[in-house]
């Protein structure tokens, strides 16, 4: 399994003794865990299932499941990648297809479809012809999350193996798996228990007669060289922005002119120039969540979310942002966004899922010259009384996940603060230096 880059949450601060305890965690880079805290079964299974012997081979449908809560495959798509063992040529495909398909000349009889002996599937697109077509295949690669769409969250085709000399059959190995860069690893297939379904009569049990599995995690530490978002955070009661930490996803150019600037979150062959090219910010992060705490009532607290897009030739098609926060604890209500919390495991935070609404707002939209893309809603959330405050940063986020990416977050020290606080000038840390340099000189002079 994959261990990914985790860049430690930014808990509350309410001592400058803390603060420097949880700087020099922050800058302690470490790989305790292969797995998302806010996600810790994620996951994408591929599964092989041999349901028919052939004369010279199987049988076989293939499914791509995603277990993940909020990742989920967009476009261009997924492209899953194998190496057979023997000689084992791809007669049919149906739901998918091979990019490539080798050289067949060797086969008189009938044309193969694949006889790369590593070959690449890619999904069909939905346009396909119905027999072409399988059980949820044709999204043209696009898979949802586990945790927003399950009925879409798989993807499958059928394929007639052969040219193995008899009904036998052989795992695949060096799996690979791109949805749709880099940044998976997948574990080598192995045997499972045969997959049981229902046959046409529902009250009728079947199953197939092997069964190999292989899970795909991933790590955005090997996916990007730098993050892809940022957070900004603003009040009511300061008038002061806390705007996302300077050179966030890389760093602009020094011509500050310059209205669109090249982004190097992304290096891969996918991308083209247009993909990479994002409006000039300070912080050159291709998206920025912005957290403004925008009313305080009696009984409840409102916020306002916004996603920003600052990426001049990329839309984001069914987006989602995770946001972890203890007032997620009680209820609350959004607007303008579908949402859900997620369960968490050793977190005392609780985390909340939001997505656009259907032909409303589920697509976060690219940005044009003046300004950039942008989709908002607002959250009303329930005040426990015990727990509720605005001091020491307890209403800003602890964490933000746009697209399942992890976000920079501002520094503690440089949130808002509340009036006549030192916090919101970034100065808590300078006491406990005075008061220190001072006992080391009246050491000296004793």
């Amino acid at each position: 399994m994959a261990c990914s880059w985790e860049r430690l949450p930014i808990a509350v601060i309410s001592s400058s003794v803390e603060y420097i305890r949880q700087v020099i965690l922050f800058l302690t880079v470490h790989f305790s865990h292969c797995y998302d805290p806010l996600d810790p079964d994620g996951s994408i299974t591929i599964t092989f299932d041999i349901y028919q012997w052939r004369p010279d081979g199987y049988e076989a449908m293939v499914t791509v499941q995603n277990f993940y809560q909020y990742r989920h495959v967009e476009k261009p798509g997924w492209k899953l990648g194998w190496t057979w063992t023997q000689n084992e040529v791809i007669w049919t495909m149906t739901g998918a297809l091979a990019l490539r398909q080798g050289n067949c000349s060797a086969f008189n009889v009938q044309t193969a479809h694949s006889c790369k002996r590593d070959p690449v599937i890619v999904d069909l697109m939905p346009e396909a012809l119905p027999e072409n077509r399988t059980e949820n295949c044709c999204r043209g690669g696009l898979v949802s999350a586990w945790g927003i769409d399950r009925r879409r969250s798989l993807s499958s085709f059928e394929m007639l193996i052969g040219n193995l000399g008899g009904p036998r059959s052989y795992m695949p190995e060096n799996l690979t798996f791109l949805g749709p860069g880099p940044g998976y690893t997948c574990g080598p297939l192995a045997d499972f228990p045969p997959t049981v379904f229902s046959s046409t009569d529902v009250r009728r049990e079947m199953q197939v007669f092997r069964t190999w599995k292989s899970t795909c995690t991933y790590s955005n530490f090997l996916a990007n060289k730098v993050p892809i978002c940022c957070v900004s955070l603003s009040t009511f009661y300061n008038s002061d922005v806390t705007p996302c930490p300077t050179c966030s996803c890389g760093c602009r150019l020094a011509d500050k002119n310059t209205l669109s600037c090249i982004s190097n979150e992304f290096s891969t062959s996918l991308s083209t120039e247009l993909d990479h090219l994002v409006r000039c910010t300070d912080h050159m992060c291709p998206v920025r969540v912005h957290w403004h705490i925008k009313n305080n009532y009696k009984e409840y607290w409102r916020v306002k979310l916004t996603v920003s897009n600052y990426n001049f030739g990329t839309n984001y098609t069914d987006w989602n942002v995770v946001v972890q926060h203890p007032g997620f604890g009680q209820s609350i209500e959004y607007y303008s966004f579908n949402g859900t919390t997620l369960g968490t495991i050793r977190l005392a935070d609780e985390v909340a899922l939001f997505w656009g609404l259907t032909f409303y707002n589920d697509v976060l939209l690219q940005a044009v010259e003046d300004q950039p893309g942008s989709v908002t809603t607002e959250i009303l959330l329930h005040k426990d009384l015990n727990t509720f405050t605005l001091e020491n940063g307890w209403a800003f986020p602890r964490r933000v996940y746009f697209n399942g990416e992890n976000c920079e977050m501002p520094m503690p020290d440089n949130f808002p603060g509340l009036p006549n606080s030192s916090s919101n000038h970034g100065y808590g840390i300078l006491p406990l230096i005075l008061a220190l340099f001072l006992s080391f000189k009246i050491l000296l002079w004793l």
